[in-house]
């Protein structure tokens, strides 16, 4: 699992970087539409844009893992979602399921103390980590560290 998260990682890394490159270019190349498009209406979209492009690349990473951990966390807390969170969402080497709870059970918090407490320290190492690793490589440790 470990081999194909990192693997994957090269291959986004270099996809993204890709992408990049050619947003760049239709970025110059449309530079001149931006001048006569209206602007969008709206405060809450303005306040939402503005605080989310105020973050760090490794703080919007981490939000999409917080937001990941906190639905997982909801589903726990739902009566008829029990069994189907305990057959996948849970390593357990005697389950039918064995190689999807490897990677689900990084989402799994029961607890919302673990999960807060979790949650507030990859928040807090996300962007320093991230400018190390590079965003994919970042999930790439991530996903493979919940399998330990």
């Amino acid at each position: 699992f470990t081999g194909s998260a990192f693997g994957s990682a090269a291959i986004w890394q270099y996809e993204s970087l890709k992408s990049r490159v050619q947003t760049y270019f239709e970025e110059a190349r449309a530079d001149w539409l931006d001048k006569i498009r209206p602007q969008k209406r709206g405060d809450f979209r303005k306040q939402v844009n503005s605080w989310w492009n105020n973050l760090t690349e490794g703080q919007r990473t981490v939000t999409g893992i917080i937001a990941a951990n906190v639905f997982v966390f909801c589903l726990w807390r739902l009566p008829g979602m029990r069994r189907i969170m305990f057959t996948y969402f849970t390593s357990d080497p005697s389950s039918r399921a064995l190689c999807s709870p490897m990677l689900l059970s990084t989402f799994s918090h029961f607890s919302l103390f673990h999960m807060a407490a979790n949650m507030y320290v990859l928040w807090s190492f996300s962007s320093s980590i991230v400018s190390l690793l590079g965003c994919e490589q970042f999930m790439a440790v991530y996903l493979s560290a919940g399998n330990v």
